[in-house]
């Protein structure tokens, strides 16, 4: 398994905004990406910073996806959100651990 990690600032008072969106828009397109397993996203709204978490079945399908353009249409869809460029990387997932009843 793969994850890219995105982090972004955005303004502070747009960080609801940024959510639903990504929730309406950029959650549903994704389940439709090929090797797409699920997300994670992160927020401090104080500051607006942002950790989105993607995990994928492998790199390259994190890399296919990221090619094929889909990735940067997304980001597009929060220029008017953005104080900084996003940054983006991708990590093997060496664990993961969930507690279950």
């Amino acid at each position: 398994m793969y994850a890219r990690h995105i982090t972004a600032k955005i303004r502070p008072e747009k960080v609801d905004e940024a959510l639903k969106l990504y929730e309406e828009s950029v959650v549903p397109e994704g389940r439709e990406q090929n090797g797409y397993r699920g997300l994670f996203v992160l927020i401090d709204k104080e500051i607006g910073k942002v950790v989105a978490i993607t995990l994928w079945d492998s790199k390259e399908d994190a890399a296919a996806n990221e090619e094929s353009g889909y990735l940067q249409q997304q980001i597009d869809k929060f220029k008017d959100f953005l104080l900084e460029p996003v940054v983006k990387e991708g990590f093997e997932v060496g664990l993961i651990f969930s507690k279950t009843k």
